[in-house]
């Protein structure tokens, strides 16, 4: 189908993308990499009137260190997180990841932002901030402000970022020496979002762990924190038998929706597994 009319703009600033949203408002929506709003509006599911291009803004790319801390241009694309030598050296998780999103195509157009922004829990980047422990900084008529990702997600397409608001950088402590982690994805084919996923940053001091994230892709109306599943595991040993716990745990708190992927009871069960290979594998990284 062919999208309705709007009018197109394209400012240079973020400064001028925000008055652009505080003039226009919910009748306005954001172009970053496209591959979630055109499709939208070429099924009239979104029609905005107003499309407000940010592309053109440069201080929105790029990726750069601040101290222990990596920050990463709300408009950089994935392949440029797969490149990125500061990513390979202090947050690898967001480079390995990268790889397991869509298809060369798709990496080389859409944004890490755009993906958080979005709030689908299709999209790979919300469960990996969690874990990741990340912030975002967020430009609005007000001024920025800095929010966790613990938190961000409200449900599907429901984010705190407000709709005069636009997201300008991703802000990721960089791994403290010895950290393991995984992101392990089911999906059907090359490209497709996941069944089920999960992403896991770990530490551990001999057989205990000493600090653990798990997070869950499309398992429910948003990217998940599985708090209890990391109680479990925290300052315990890794074992056989807590790792079946917290895979149980994470499953307790997925309410995935029925599509063509599976029915709710597979893709729980699917959760719990990808739950036990992102553990089994962040631990065997941790050194």
């Amino acid at each position: 189908m062919i999208p309705p009319r709007f009018e197109y703009h394209a400012p240079r600033s973020v400064s001028e993308a925000v008055a652009l949203l505080g003039q226009y408002g919910s009748e306005a929506k954001l172009l970053a990499g496209g591959h979630s709003l055109l499709p939208m509006m070429k099924l009239r599911f979104a029609q905005p009137e107003h499309l407000i291009d940010i592309n053109r803004i440069p201080e929105l790319r790029g990726i750069c260190e601040d101290g222990n801390t990596v920050v990463i241009g709300a408009m950089t694309v994935e392949n440029d997180l797969i490149t990125s030598p500061i990513l390979q050296a202090k947050v690898p998780l967001l480079a390995e990841a990268a790889k397991l999103i869509a298809d060369p195509q798709v990496r080389n157009r859409g944004t890490i932002g755009g993906d958080i922004a979005h709030g689908d829990p299709g999209n790979d980047h919300p469960a990996l901030s969690l874990v990741c422990d990340a912030e975002f900084v967020l430009e609005g008529p007000k001024g920025r402000r800095t929010v966790p990702a613990n938190g961000f997600f409200l449900g599907t397409y429901m984010t705190l970022l407000e709709e005069t608001e636009v997201m300008v950088a991703i802000r990721v402590p960089a791994f403290a020496a010895g950290t393991g982690w995984a992101y392990e994805k089911l999906k059907r084919k090359t490209g497709d979002w996941a069944t089920a996923g999960c992403a896991v940053v770990m530490r551990k001091s001999g057989d205990k762990v000493t600090h653990i994230r798990i997070g869950l892709t499309n398992v429910a109306a948003t990217a998940l924190r599985a708090e209890q599943a990391e109680a479990v595991l925290l300052n315990q040993a890794f074992t056989p038998d807590n790792i079946a716990k917290a895979a149980a745990a994470a499953m307790a708190i997925c309410e995935p929706a029925e599509d063509l992927r599976g029915d709710a009871e597979y893709k729980t069960a699917m959760a719990g597994e990808m739950v036990k290979r992102a553990l089994q594998k962040a631990w065997s990284a941790c050194q």
